[in-house]
């Protein structure tokens, strides 16, 4: 089993949902955290309850370049040495046709979750392979192994997010790190209220009528995840809660 004591671990979406779970899963294994998110007052609670010697939090907008590398190019010395990144930062907008999406909706969705996740890696990775060691694990979703109507342009940018996760297990194998992959189905987070633009009613129904997966259950995968052995990398888990067989499949009671 792999010990992370005192190992940083930079996660991006830290302020809720999976990447908040994760922040205090890996903190719990010893690890010194990076929290990386837009909302200040919610690093600030995530500060005070895992302790300012152990966290240290950035606040940026992963879909500006500028803003990334301005936070990352300028770690205090002590915080530089990032060995895990936990690509988590991503959204759902809308649930549009191709021939009637919002474009707008098109552009967030693209932005973070495909070019934000590549600003991060960007400028993460150098570090890792000068060192020529470091773990990445990035948070997918069924929406990219599958493609579902109305939600084509958001599959879109999931496998996106899978292909980009293959493509850097084979650029960084030289060099000692190991890249994994997570691809919940329904977790139960802030995810469908985003999509539907804050209506509370229409993302509560999401979950209704079964069990869906919770963040912590993402954060317990991930932390099978990293702690496998030097010589062990789980390269790609899908995980589903057990009434849902795919995308649009998910058994309810009425």
């Amino acid at each position: 089993m792999m010990n992370l004591t005192g190992r940083i671990a930079l996660i991006t979406g830290a302020t809720s949902g999976i990447g908040q779970a994760t922040a205090r899963r890996l903190a719990s294994l010893g690890m010194k955290i990076i929290a990386c998110g837009r909302r200040p007052e919610r690093l600030a609670a995530l500060k005070d309850e895992l302790g300012e010697e152990n966290l240290l939090t950035l606040e940026f907008d992963v879909r500006n370049q500028d803003e990334v590398n301005g936070a990352l190019n300028h770690l205090p010395k002590a915080w530089k040495n990032v060995y895990m990144l936990v690509n988590n930062a991503g959204n759902a907008h809308g649930l549009g046709s191709m021939q009637e999406g919002d474009t707008n909706d098109w552009d967030t969705m693209i932005d973070v979750n495909v070019k934000g996740l590549l600003y991060v890696s960007k400028a993460i990775l150098p570090g890792m392979v000068v060192r020529n060691e470091g773990q990445i694990v990035n948070i997918g979703s069924i929406a990219g192994k599958e493609v579902y109507p109305n939600g084509g342009v958001y599959c879109a940018s999931k496998h996106a997010v899978d292909a980009i996760n293959k493509g850097m297990r084979l650029d960084l194998n030289p060099y000692d790190i190991r890249v994994s992959a997570i691809h919940p189905g329904l977790v139960e987070t802030e995810f469908s209220l985003v999509r539907f633009k804050g209506d509370q009613e229409k993302s509560s129904s999401v979950y209704q009528g079964y069990s869906p997966l919770q963040a912590d259950d993402i954060a317990d995968a991930l932390e099978f995840i990293v702690t496998r052995p030097s010589h062990v990398n789980i390269a790609d888990v899908l995980i589903l809660p057990a009434e849902q067989a795919s995308s649009t499949m998910v058994r309810k009671s009425l």
